[in-house]
């Protein structure tokens, strides 16, 4: 496919990098770790540019997939790390923990199990529809709609809304 040649990784990187970061910063508050990750997408992108199909998703999504298998993959690492080495890992943290709690809502999400945090920033931070999510996700769409429905429900109890 000729189209696969037009994907210019300068212009992708402009125009994704900061919705990225966005996504896997309200994941998981840590600004070293986004960095990191966004810079892992498009690196990997770039080495498996070749397996994108434009038929079953969009560029978006395939970015968005790619950079939330990185961060779970990462997140997994260090919490065998922090198993293995806490007191190691609690000094590495203290300095990301001073500005986490500043917003209610940011705090309600980090409540929230991993499968439907994902669910709700994609949402709701990221406008993408649910079947993008499920995609991204790997996960069927009735699995998104669960997931939605029970965050929603754990955030208005967290945050005591009442309809």
């Amino acid at each position: 496919m000729e189209k696969r040649e037009a994907y210019s990784i300068g212009k992708l990187f402009l125009m994704y990098k900061t919705p990225i970061y966005q996504f896997i910063y309200r994941y998981c508050q840590d600004e070293q770790l986004c960095l990191d990750i966004v810079q892992d997408t498009f690196i990997r992108f770039q080495k498996y540019q070749k397996h994108f199909d434009e038929e079953k998703s969009s560029i978006k999504t395939y970015l968005f997939r790619m950079a939330y298998q990185l961060m779970i993959n990462r997140l997994k690492r260090r919490s065998r790390l922090e198993k293995l080495l806490p007191f190691l890992y609690m000094q590495s943290q203290q300095h990301t923990l001073s500005h986490e709690d500043k917003l209610t809502v940011q705090s309600a999400i980090l409540q929230l199990p991993d499968e439907q945090r994902a669910v709700i920033l994609l949402t709701y931070y990221h406008d993408m529809p649910q079947k993008d999510i499920s995609e991204i996700l790997d996960i069927p769409i009735g699995t998104v709609k669960s997931r939605l429905y029970t965050s929603l429900r754990k955030l208005k109890a967290l945050l005591e809304v009442s309809e």
